[in-house]
Protein backbone atom coordinates (compact mmCIF):
# COMPACT_ATOMS: atom_id res chain seq x y z
CA UNK A 1 0.00 0.00 0.00
CA UNK A 2 1.55 3.70 -0.97
CA UNK A 3 0.55 5.32 2.24
CA UNK A 4 0.28 3.88 5.51
CA UNK A 5 -1.22 5.38 8.44
CA UNK A 6 -0.56 4.71 12.12
CA UNK A 7 -2.14 6.87 14.84
CA UNK A 8 -0.48 6.65 18.82
CA UNK A 9 -2.47 9.10 20.14
CA UNK A 10 -4.16 8.80 23.47
CA UNK A 11 -7.83 9.14 22.22
CA UNK A 12 -8.96 8.48 18.98
CA UNK A 13 -8.00 10.85 16.47
CA UNK A 14 -10.40 13.42 15.38
CA UNK A 15 -9.28 13.46 11.76
CA UNK A 16 -10.70 11.34 8.67
CA UNK A 17 -8.18 8.79 8.28
CA UNK A 18 -9.60 8.14 5.09
CA UNK A 19 -9.71 11.85 4.10
CA UNK A 20 -6.09 12.11 4.97
CA UNK A 21 -5.22 8.66 2.95
CA UNK A 22 -6.64 9.99 -0.18
CA UNK A 23 -4.95 13.18 0.05
CA UNK A 24 -2.05 11.89 1.10
CA UNK A 25 -2.22 9.73 -2.35
CA UNK A 26 -3.34 12.65 -4.20
CA UNK A 27 -0.01 14.35 -3.61
CA UNK A 28 1.98 11.57 -4.28
CA UNK A 29 0.85 11.94 -7.46
CA UNK A 30 1.16 15.55 -7.68
CA UNK A 31 5.06 14.88 -7.41
CA UNK A 32 5.34 12.53 -9.60
CA UNK A 33 6.05 9.40 -7.10
CA UNK A 34 2.08 7.40 -7.20
CA UNK A 35 4.00 4.06 -7.02
CA UNK A 36 6.42 5.17 -3.60
CA UNK A 37 5.52 4.25 -0.12
CA UNK A 38 4.63 6.70 2.66
CA UNK A 39 4.49 6.16 6.27
CA UNK A 40 2.34 8.88 8.13
CA UNK A 41 2.80 8.78 12.16
CA UNK A 42 0.24 10.53 14.44
CA UNK A 43 1.29 11.57 17.54
CA UNK A 44 0.34 13.56 20.59
CA UNK A 45 2.25 16.04 22.01
CA UNK A 46 4.42 14.23 24.41
CA UNK A 47 4.96 11.23 21.98
CA UNK A 48 6.62 13.84 19.65
CA UNK A 49 8.18 15.87 22.63
CA UNK A 50 9.93 12.59 22.97
CA UNK A 51 10.92 12.18 19.10
CA UNK A 52 12.07 16.04 19.02
CA UNK A 53 14.58 15.37 21.98
CA UNK A 54 15.71 12.15 20.82
CA UNK A 55 16.51 13.20 16.96
CA UNK A 56 17.25 16.90 17.20
CA UNK A 57 18.40 17.28 20.85
CA UNK A 58 15.03 19.90 21.25
CA UNK A 59 13.40 19.87 23.96
CA UNK A 60 8.71 20.13 23.89
CA UNK A 61 6.98 18.97 20.73
CA UNK A 62 6.55 20.71 17.30
CA UNK A 63 4.35 19.94 14.75
CA UNK A 64 5.89 17.80 11.89
CA UNK A 65 9.11 15.94 12.01
CA UNK A 66 9.80 13.55 8.47
CA UNK A 67 12.58 10.96 8.30
CA UNK A 68 13.64 10.12 4.90
CA UNK A 69 14.50 6.31 4.02
CA UNK A 70 17.58 7.24 1.90
CA UNK A 71 18.93 8.99 4.68
CA UNK A 72 20.90 7.51 7.87
CA UNK A 73 22.70 4.65 5.53
CA UNK A 74 19.68 4.07 3.86
CA UNK A 75 20.92 4.46 0.25
CA UNK A 76 20.85 0.70 -0.24
CA UNK A 77 16.92 0.68 0.28
CA UNK A 78 14.11 1.01 -2.82
CA UNK A 79 13.91 4.54 -3.86
CA UNK A 80 10.27 3.73 -3.89
CA UNK A 81 10.26 4.07 -0.32
CA UNK A 82 10.33 7.62 0.85
CA UNK A 83 10.24 7.37 4.76
CA UNK A 84 8.08 8.90 7.56
CA UNK A 85 6.39 11.98 7.81
CA UNK A 86 5.39 12.49 11.96
CA UNK A 87 2.45 14.90 13.17
CA UNK A 88 1.22 16.02 16.22
CA UNK A 89 -2.02 16.14 16.63
CA UNK A 90 -2.40 18.65 19.41
CA UNK A 91 0.05 20.74 18.07
CA UNK A 92 -2.07 20.80 14.83
CA UNK A 93 -5.25 21.57 16.91
CA UNK A 94 -3.73 25.13 18.45
CA UNK A 95 -2.31 26.23 15.37
CA UNK A 96 -5.41 25.65 13.29
CA UNK A 97 -7.18 27.06 15.93
CA UNK A 98 -4.50 30.14 15.91
CA UNK A 99 -4.81 30.38 11.87
CA UNK A 100 -8.75 30.25 11.46
CA UNK A 101 -8.75 26.73 9.58
CA UNK A 102 -9.91 23.05 10.10
CA UNK A 103 -7.57 20.45 11.78
CA UNK A 104 -7.91 18.53 8.28
CA UNK A 105 -6.43 21.57 6.28
CA UNK A 106 -3.56 22.20 9.34
CA UNK A 107 -3.02 18.46 8.75
CA UNK A 108 -2.60 18.64 5.10
CA UNK A 109 -0.23 21.44 5.32
CA UNK A 110 1.87 19.64 7.76
CA UNK A 111 1.56 16.63 5.70
CA UNK A 112 2.84 18.49 2.47
CA UNK A 113 5.97 20.23 4.43
CA UNK A 114 7.13 16.76 5.77
CA UNK A 115 6.89 15.50 2.20
CA UNK A 116 8.59 18.30 0.77
CA UNK A 117 11.47 17.44 3.06
CA UNK A 118 11.44 13.68 2.12
CA UNK A 119 11.63 14.71 -1.46
CA UNK A 120 14.99 16.55 -0.73
CA UNK A 121 13.59 20.11 0.36
CA UNK A 122 15.48 21.64 3.57
CA UNK A 123 13.84 25.22 4.22
CA UNK A 124 17.47 25.39 6.88
CA UNK A 125 19.70 25.23 4.14
CA UNK A 126 19.06 28.86 2.85
CA UNK A 127 16.99 31.89 2.45
CA UNK A 128 16.75 30.56 -1.16
CA UNK A 129 15.68 27.12 -0.53
CA UNK A 130 13.40 28.22 2.00
CA UNK A 131 11.61 30.54 -0.18
CA UNK A 132 11.41 27.73 -2.87
CA UNK A 133 10.04 25.38 -0.02
CA UNK A 134 7.43 27.54 0.55
CA UNK A 135 6.40 28.17 -2.79
CA UNK A 136 6.12 24.75 -3.54
CA UNK A 137 4.15 24.00 -0.57
CA UNK A 138 1.73 27.05 -1.92
CA UNK A 139 1.90 25.51 -5.25
CA UNK A 140 0.98 21.51 -4.00
CA UNK A 141 -2.17 22.94 -1.55
CA UNK A 142 -3.71 24.42 -4.85
CA UNK A 143 -3.08 21.87 -7.37
CA UNK A 144 -4.50 19.46 -4.31
CA UNK A 145 -7.99 21.68 -3.94
CA UNK A 146 -8.04 21.59 -7.81
CA UNK A 147 -7.94 17.81 -7.76
CA UNK A 148 -10.51 17.36 -5.10
CA UNK A 149 -12.59 19.81 -7.26
CA UNK A 150 -11.89 18.01 -10.45
CA UNK A 151 -15.26 16.15 -11.70
CA UNK A 152 -17.66 17.72 -9.69
CA UNK A 153 -20.27 20.28 -9.97
CA UNK A 154 -22.26 22.26 -7.36
CA UNK A 155 -25.83 22.18 -7.69
CA UNK A 156 -28.32 25.04 -8.00
CA UNK A 157 -31.58 24.86 -6.28
CA UNK A 158 -33.81 27.98 -6.84
CA UNK A 159 -36.35 29.21 -4.29
CA UNK A 160 -39.56 30.38 -5.98
CA UNK A 161 -41.32 31.80 -3.01
CA UNK A 162 -40.74 35.48 -4.17
CA UNK A 163 -43.39 34.36 -7.79
CA UNK A 164 -45.66 33.88 -4.71
CA UNK A 165 -45.01 36.64 -2.84
CA UNK A 166 -46.05 38.66 -6.04
CA UNK A 167 -49.03 36.69 -6.76
CA UNK A 168 -50.09 36.90 -3.09
CA UNK A 169 -49.75 40.95 -2.99
CA UNK A 170 -52.74 41.11 -5.30
CA UNK A 171 -54.48 38.06 -4.05
CA UNK A 172 -54.76 36.21 -7.64
CA UNK A 173 -53.33 33.29 -9.34
CA UNK A 174 -50.42 35.12 -11.04
CA UNK A 175 -47.24 35.40 -11.47
CA UNK A 176 -47.84 30.95 -10.60
CA UNK A 177 -44.48 29.69 -8.75
CA UNK A 178 -45.68 26.34 -10.33
CA UNK A 179 -45.16 28.03 -13.67
CA UNK A 180 -41.85 29.19 -12.68
CA UNK A 181 -40.61 26.04 -11.35
CA UNK A 182 -40.64 24.50 -14.62
CA UNK A 183 -39.39 27.17 -15.97
CA UNK A 184 -36.31 26.95 -13.79
CA UNK A 185 -35.85 23.64 -14.04
CA UNK A 186 -35.92 23.36 -17.84
CA UNK A 187 -33.19 26.21 -17.97
CA UNK A 188 -30.76 23.85 -15.83
CA UNK A 189 -31.49 24.21 -12.31
CA UNK A 190 -30.58 21.10 -10.18
CA UNK A 191 -33.27 21.40 -7.91
CA UNK A 192 -36.59 23.58 -6.28
CA UNK A 193 -37.02 24.78 -3.14
CA UNK A 194 -40.27 26.60 -1.66
CA UNK A 195 -40.89 27.58 2.15
CA UNK A 196 -44.52 26.57 3.81
CA UNK A 197 -44.36 29.00 6.29
CA UNK A 198 -47.13 29.33 9.35
CA UNK A 199 -48.55 32.21 8.63
CA UNK A 200 -48.78 31.24 4.54
CA UNK A 201 -47.24 34.77 3.54
CA UNK A 202 -46.32 33.44 0.05
CA UNK A 203 -46.50 29.65 -0.61
CA UNK A 204 -49.75 28.02 -0.59
CA UNK A 205 -50.72 24.33 0.26
CA UNK A 206 -51.90 23.72 -2.88
CA UNK A 207 -48.61 25.20 -4.29
CA UNK A 208 -46.50 22.50 -2.79
CA UNK A 209 -49.05 19.42 -3.83
CA UNK A 210 -48.83 20.87 -7.73
CA UNK A 211 -45.24 21.52 -7.28
CA UNK A 212 -44.19 17.39 -5.51
CA UNK A 213 -46.28 16.67 -8.54
CA UNK A 214 -44.72 18.43 -11.12
CA UNK A 215 -40.74 18.87 -10.08
CA UNK A 216 -38.57 16.45 -12.10
CA UNK A 217 -35.53 17.65 -10.24
CA UNK A 218 -35.41 18.24 -6.47
CA UNK A 219 -37.93 19.52 -4.06
CA UNK A 220 -36.75 20.53 -0.99
CA UNK A 221 -39.46 21.96 1.40
CA UNK A 222 -38.17 24.63 3.86
CA UNK A 223 -40.23 24.36 7.15
CA UNK A 224 -40.68 24.97 10.85
CA UNK A 225 -40.86 21.96 12.88
CA UNK A 226 -44.51 22.62 13.73
CA UNK A 227 -47.18 19.74 14.01
CA UNK A 228 -49.26 21.01 11.06
CA UNK A 229 -46.34 21.28 8.51
CA UNK A 230 -44.94 18.36 9.72
CA UNK A 231 -47.96 16.28 8.72
CA UNK A 232 -48.14 18.16 5.65
CA UNK A 233 -44.59 16.68 4.95
CA UNK A 234 -45.45 13.62 5.64
CA UNK A 235 -48.23 13.54 3.27
CA UNK A 236 -46.70 14.79 0.66
CA UNK A 237 -43.15 13.39 0.87
CA UNK A 238 -40.74 16.16 -0.75
CA UNK A 239 -37.32 14.69 -1.67
CA UNK A 240 -35.91 16.23 1.36
CA UNK A 241 -37.28 18.96 4.22
CA UNK A 242 -35.04 21.46 5.72
CA UNK A 243 -35.94 23.05 8.63
CA UNK A 244 -35.48 26.17 9.39
CA UNK A 245 -36.42 28.91 12.37
CA UNK A 246 -39.11 30.50 11.78
CA UNK A 247 -40.77 34.15 13.67
CA UNK A 248 -43.63 35.86 12.22
CA UNK A 249 -42.51 39.29 11.98
CA UNK A 250 -39.72 38.64 10.32
CA UNK A 251 -39.05 39.71 6.49
CA UNK A 252 -37.27 36.36 5.89
CA UNK A 253 -35.39 34.02 7.90
CA UNK A 254 -32.61 35.79 9.58
CA UNK A 255 -30.74 33.72 11.24
CA UNK A 256 -29.62 29.64 11.72
CA UNK A 257 -31.78 27.05 13.81
CA UNK A 258 -30.29 26.70 17.24
CA UNK A 259 -30.16 22.96 16.90
CA UNK A 260 -27.72 22.79 20.49
CA UNK A 261 -30.73 23.97 22.11
CA UNK A 262 -33.68 21.96 20.95
CA UNK A 263 -31.83 18.47 20.39
CA UNK A 264 -34.81 16.60 21.68
CA UNK A 265 -37.56 18.26 19.32
CA UNK A 266 -35.56 18.13 16.60
CA UNK A 267 -34.14 14.23 17.08
CA UNK A 268 -37.37 13.19 17.25
CA UNK A 269 -38.48 15.05 13.92
CA UNK A 270 -35.59 13.46 11.58
CA UNK A 271 -36.35 10.20 13.59
CA UNK A 272 -40.73 10.65 11.83
CA UNK A 273 -38.76 11.91 8.35
CA UNK A 274 -36.55 8.85 8.33
CA UNK A 275 -39.19 6.26 8.37
CA UNK A 276 -41.57 7.89 5.75
CA UNK A 277 -38.01 8.06 3.55
CA UNK A 278 -37.29 11.90 3.83
CA UNK A 279 -33.82 13.37 4.46
CA UNK A 280 -33.68 16.13 6.83
CA UNK A 281 -31.01 18.91 6.31
CA UNK A 282 -30.74 21.76 8.95
CA UNK A 283 -30.64 25.40 8.46
CA UNK A 284 -27.18 26.44 10.49
CA UNK A 285 -25.51 29.10 11.34
CA UNK A 286 -21.24 28.82 10.22
CA UNK A 287 -20.66 27.26 13.79
CA UNK A 288 -19.27 24.29 15.45
CA UNK A 289 -21.35 23.58 18.19
CA UNK A 290 -24.09 23.63 15.57
CA UNK A 291 -22.67 21.45 13.33
CA UNK A 292 -21.96 18.82 16.12
CA UNK A 293 -25.58 18.98 17.10
CA UNK A 294 -26.61 18.42 13.99
CA UNK A 295 -24.49 15.26 13.51
CA UNK A 296 -25.58 14.25 17.02
CA UNK A 297 -29.69 14.82 16.17
CA UNK A 298 -29.28 12.70 12.78
CA UNK A 299 -29.94 14.98 10.18
CA UNK A 300 -28.30 14.02 6.42
CA UNK A 301 -27.51 17.69 5.52
CA UNK A 302 -26.85 21.04 7.04
CA UNK A 303 -27.25 24.18 4.67
CA UNK A 304 -24.92 26.87 6.26
CA UNK A 305 -26.45 30.15 6.78
CA UNK A 306 -24.30 32.76 4.07
CA UNK A 307 -26.17 35.97 5.01
CA UNK A 308 -23.58 37.40 7.52
CA UNK A 309 -21.22 36.85 4.48
CA UNK A 310 -23.37 38.37 1.67
CA UNK A 311 -24.69 41.33 3.90
CA UNK A 312 -20.84 42.09 5.15
CA UNK A 313 -19.94 46.08 4.92
CA UNK A 314 -16.44 45.47 4.33
CA UNK A 315 -14.05 43.60 2.70
CA UNK A 316 -12.09 42.26 5.67
CA UNK A 317 -15.61 41.82 7.54
CA UNK A 318 -16.58 39.91 4.29
CA UNK A 319 -13.29 37.54 4.14
CA UNK A 320 -13.66 36.83 8.07
CA UNK A 321 -17.29 35.44 7.67
CA UNK A 322 -16.22 33.51 4.11
CA UNK A 323 -13.75 31.93 6.69
CA UNK A 324 -16.32 31.22 9.53
CA UNK A 325 -18.24 29.14 6.15
CA UNK A 326 -15.39 27.78 4.71
CA UNK A 327 -14.53 26.25 8.51
CA UNK A 328 -17.71 25.25 8.91
CA UNK A 329 -18.15 23.74 5.30
CA UNK A 330 -15.20 21.39 6.19
CA UNK A 331 -16.08 20.35 9.99
CA UNK A 332 -19.92 19.46 8.87
CA UNK A 333 -18.29 17.16 6.03
CA UNK A 334 -15.73 15.79 8.19
CA UNK A 335 -18.12 14.46 10.49
CA UNK A 336 -20.33 12.87 7.35
CA UNK A 337 -23.14 15.70 7.16
CA UNK A 338 -23.74 16.71 3.17
CA UNK A 339 -23.35 20.14 2.76
CA UNK A 340 -25.07 23.19 1.57
CA UNK A 341 -25.31 26.78 1.85
CA UNK A 342 -27.63 29.90 0.77
CA UNK A 343 -28.65 32.80 2.01
CA UNK A 344 -28.52 36.18 0.58
CA UNK A 345 -26.07 34.33 -2.11
CA UNK A 346 -26.05 37.02 -5.44
CA UNK A 347 -24.39 37.08 -9.08
CA UNK A 348 -21.40 38.69 -7.47
CA UNK A 349 -20.93 37.06 -4.06
CA UNK A 350 -21.70 33.40 -5.51
CA UNK A 351 -18.49 32.43 -7.15
CA UNK A 352 -16.35 32.03 -4.11
CA UNK A 353 -18.57 30.13 -1.98
CA UNK A 354 -19.57 27.65 -5.04
CA UNK A 355 -15.47 26.88 -5.32
CA UNK A 356 -15.60 25.46 -1.71
CA UNK A 357 -14.89 21.85 -2.75
CA UNK A 358 -17.11 20.54 0.33
CA UNK A 359 -20.36 22.04 -0.63
CA UNK A 360 -22.86 20.29 -2.89
CA UNK A 361 -25.76 22.49 -3.52
CA UNK A 362 -26.54 26.60 -3.00
CA UNK A 363 -30.25 27.40 -2.13
CA UNK A 364 -31.00 30.99 -4.32
CA UNK A 365 -33.90 32.66 -4.71
CA UNK A 366 -33.91 36.73 -4.25
CA UNK A 367 -31.16 37.65 -6.30
CA UNK A 368 -32.33 35.52 -9.53
CA UNK A 369 -36.19 36.47 -9.53
CA UNK A 370 -34.43 40.16 -9.43
CA UNK A 371 -32.54 39.52 -12.12
CA UNK A 372 -35.26 38.43 -13.83
CA UNK A 373 -37.51 40.80 -13.68
CA UNK A 374 -34.96 42.53 -16.25
CA UNK A 375 -33.80 39.60 -18.59
CA UNK A 376 -36.53 36.80 -17.67
CA UNK A 377 -36.74 34.10 -15.47
CA UNK A 378 -34.70 31.85 -18.21
CA UNK A 379 -31.59 33.77 -18.59
CA UNK A 380 -31.38 34.57 -15.16
CA UNK A 381 -30.97 30.91 -14.09
CA UNK A 382 -28.60 30.19 -17.10
CA UNK A 383 -26.31 33.01 -15.84
CA UNK A 384 -26.24 31.77 -11.88
CA UNK A 385 -25.08 28.44 -13.34
CA UNK A 386 -22.54 30.05 -15.14
CA UNK A 387 -21.22 31.37 -11.77
CA UNK A 388 -20.83 27.80 -10.69
CA UNK A 389 -17.09 25.77 -11.21
CA UNK A 390 -16.95 22.67 -12.58
CA UNK A 391 -14.92 21.02 -9.35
Amino acid sequence: MPVLITSQTAASPSISLHQLRQRAEKLLALCGRARSELSILLLDDPGMAQLNEQYRNKKGPTNVLAFAMQEGGGTHLPEELLGDVIISLDTAAREAIADGVTLHQRVTILLIHGLLHLLGFDHERSRAEERAMADREKELLRQLSAEERRGKMVSLAINVDHVATLRQARGITEPDPVLAAGICELAGAQGIVVHLREDRRHIQDRDVRLLRQTVKTKLNLEMGATEEIIDIALEIKPDMITLVPEKRKELTTEGGLNVAGQKKKLQAVIGRMRKAGIPVSLFIDPDSKQINAAHEVGATFVEIHTGRYCDAATEQRRDQEFTLIATAAEEAYELGLRVNAGHGLNYLNTRRVAALGTIEELSIGHAIMARAIFVGLDQAVREMLALLPAR
